[in-house]
């Protein structure tokens, strides 16, 4: 029973992600290096956060349940917001970048485009928030205890790999939108996904009421899709074209 339950879970919180690995990503070695670049970026702002963690757990008194509380709140939040400040300067590093491949072209373009660096770096950054939200979890659903045995919630391990699976979608979102922000000065888009983002980690303190984090936590990530989906040059035709097979230039034909 458990090795469906680890398989299920992986597919479920990683299968998606990995898909757009694979259809967006693998075949283009630049976006492969964009990709592990923003991974580390984010593994670095855990290294940090977590150091500060540490430090804060060590100098305090684990008898005091009110400190600990506000410490694990306060800990979300710099958290959250020294994410940000890595993904920020993630963005001035491939500006740099990218005038560095401009400057290298023969033609004066960049092979990648800001929205497709922004698109790449923000998946690595949610498959590496992902990785670490889920890889302990999957380690225990091997076995060889059962979830729910004594009385708790049977759906720990699913509801986890839901909610990984937003975060790994957020992250990408927001990665187009907060580099959208930056390019065109608009701060309050910035301030906007740093904000969702305190509001999506916030929603785990809810648990284990389960519906009352991931309801919330799909309905930002749809419009988080949305925004994302604007920001980026996309229009009602290219959605329709989308979803009816259709390539660029070609008209839907009239049934006969």
């Amino acid at each position: 029973m458990t090795l469906p339950v680890f398989f299920g879970c992986a597919c479920i919180a990683f299968g998606p992600a990995l898909s757009l690995f694979l259809l967006t990503v693998v075949a283009e070695p630049l976006r492969i290096i964009i990709l592990i670049a923003g991974a580390f970026f984010w593994l670095v702002s855990l290294l940090l956060s977590s150091l500060v963690w540490f430090i804060a757990v060590k100098a305090s008194d684990p008898s005091d349940e009110a400190l600990q509380k506000g410490l694990l709140i306060s800990g979300v939040i710099f958290s959250v917001l020294l994410q940000e400040a890595f993904r920020f300067l993630y963005y001035k590093l491939l500006r740099k970048a990218i005038e560095g491949l401009v400057a290298l072209s023969e033609d004066g373009c960049s092979p990648i485009s800001i929205q497709q660096m922004a698109y790449v770096a923000g998946l690595g950054f949610g498959l590496m928030s992902g990785a670490f939200s889920m890889i302990n979890l999957l380690a225990d659903a091997v076995g060889p205890g059962t979830v729910g045995i004594h009385g708790d919630s049977p759906l720990y391990f699913l509801t986890s790999a839901f909610m990984t699976l937003v975060l790994i979608f957020l992250h990408t979102f927001w990665g187009v939108v907060f580099f959208h922000g930056c390019e065109t000065r608009h701060w309050w888009e910035v301030a906007v996904v740093v904000l969702t983002h305190l509001i999506i980690s916030g929603l785990t303190f809810w648990n284990p009421l389960y519906l009352g984090s991931l309801l919330p936590a799909y309905l930002l990530m749809a419009a988080a899709a949305v925004w994302a989906y604007v920001v980026s040059g996309g229009s009602k035709q290219n959605l329709s074209r989308f979803l009816l097979c259709l390539r660029s230039g070609t008209r839907p034909q009239p049934a006969s």
